[in-house]
């Protein structure tokens, strides 16, 4: 995964360099969107890949890492869209087709719904599992699980396709936080009982996961809600393009959550990079095998 990415970076930048200088865009916001967008690709795609490795392949099943990996493949695949989107505003043209522009759009907005629906589902599972904690246990199985993520899936994807931008802030923004504040409520009233206290380490990485979204995600919505409004004031369109950018990382910020915040996961993940330390220690040779190799090699050549 390393090396793949490491291949795709270098192949990204050498395309960029041989672009001539005289059709670069040389505008502040668009040298500002270009680096942040290339580094939310670079990180996006390393952290949400390691996530995508260890929850995936790693750690023990169970209905909340299943929701966790959802939300990782959601960003990795939005990751991957985003050096074309750089090149776009770097180049100030499209070179890709029309294909190419309107998957990258729906790719956007299907990582976007995705990743709220799973975040309300996870805040709804969290509320219900407060107020009926052995029923949940009990009915709420990984199967159960994936069915519900594949409904998200596809209705992310119906709701993807070109609609009104009311219809995103309607369903992508208010509706969901909403539910997440409804869950949050009873939640916290819950929590107040002392029987329940041991119950609100859990919670922790879902509260920074949903805070993270909604900070990110608020300046998009709030200045796409005034483009339709005062779309020619310059202020608007900066705030808009700061904003794309902001809600752009979003994808790239909850590996460095569930690596801070998660137990589990950062112990597997630190366990991940001793295997790739030792496995690099191993395949390194050392001084008495290079100088027994060279030794061997001029032997050859002489005879």
């Amino acid at each position: 995964l390393c090396s793949a990415l490491s291949v795709l970076t270098v192949l990204y930048v050498r395309y960029l360099s041989i672009i001539p200088t005289s059709t670069l865009c040389t505008d502040p916001m668009c040298i500002f969107y270009a680096v942040m967008n290339t580094l939310i690709f670079i990180f996006g795609c390393a952290g949400n890949g390691l996530v995508i490795w260890i929850a995936g392949f790693r750690m023990k099943k169970s209905v909340i890492t299943t929701w966790y990996l959802s939300l990782a493949v959601s960003d990795f695949i939005f990751c991957c869209t985003l050096p074309f989107g750089v090149v776009h505003k770097v180049k100030e043209d499209w070179i890709f087709g029309s294909f190419m522009c309107k998957f990258r759009y729906f790719i956007k907005f299907l990582n976007m719904y995705s990743s709220i629906f799973v975040l309300v589902i996870i805040s709804v599972d969290r509320c219900v599992l407060v107020m009926f904690p052995v029923w949940a246990q009990n009915k709420l199985t990984i199967r159960k699980a994936s069915v519900i993520l594949l409904l998200i899936w596809i209705i992310s994807a119906v709701l993807s396709t070109p609609t009104t931008r009311s219809c995103r802030f309607v369903f992508g923004f208010v509706i969901p936080l909403f539910v997440i504040i409804s869950s949050y409520v009873i939640i916290i009233w819950k929590l107040k009982s002392n029987q329940m206290t041991k119950s609100k380490k859990p919670f922790k990485i879902m509260t920074a996961l949903i805070a993270t979204f909604l900070i990110c995600w608020l300046p998009f919505h709030t200045f796409a809600f005034l483009d339709i409004k005062y779309k020619n004031l310059e202020w608007v369109k900066i705030g808009k393009g700061i904003g794309i950018s902001v809600a752009n990382a979003n994808s790239c910020l909850n590996p460095f959550l569930y690596a801070f915040m998660g137990k589990d996961f950062a112990k597997h993940c630190y366990k991940l990079l001793s295997k790739i330390e030792n496995a690099i220690e191993e395949e390194t040779p050392n001084k008495d095998t290079c100088n027994t190799y060279i030794e061997e090699q001029q032997c050859n050549d002489f005879f």
